[in-house]
């Protein structure tokens, strides 16, 4: 099981790994080895997310995901398979811990009397000291 949040696990069974030629680093090995792993989750099939949250994730992480609700994260850091794998479930935690965040709403609050008084007068003595500056033309 794979720890999204406290409350929320996904099974590893729900991800599909591919591997395929990376150009990250490797040397001449690249050219041989398959160390870039894809990652594919299905968050439409997920049995253990609930429709609120599949729709969350699938609206936050839009440009991620095909038609299909597929989302795609990849690693090619690494020099090996299973470090890439590692780097790409990481990615992917974070990804879905990002998507299901939600912000706390914000309580409105009245400005303290006393924080208005001191802006008012501060605007009256700018306004003074502007006019104090103004050429006096006499008529």
């Amino acid at each position: 099981m794979i720890q999204i949040t406290e409350t929320i696990q996904i099974p590893e069974s729900d991800l599909v790994f591919t591997a395929s030629r990376s150009s990250g680093p490797g040397g001449q090995n690249v050219n041989k080895v398959n160390t870039r792993i894809t990652v594919f989750f299905d968050a439409n099939k997920s049995e253990s997310l609930l429709p609120e949250q599949k729709q969350l994730i699938l609206e936050r992480l839009a440009t991620r995901a095909n038609k299909n609700g597929v989302i795609r994260v990849y690693s090619q850091r690494y020099r090996t398979q299973k470090a890439n794998r590692e780097a790409a479930i990481t990615r992917l935690v974070e990804l879905l811990r990002s998507a299901l965040h939600t912000k706390p709403a914000r309580i409105n609050k009245s400005v303290p009397p006393a924080a208005k008084h001191k802006r008012l007068e501060d605007k009256k003595k700018r306004s003074l000291l502007k006019q104090s500056r103004k050429a006096i033309i006499d008529e």
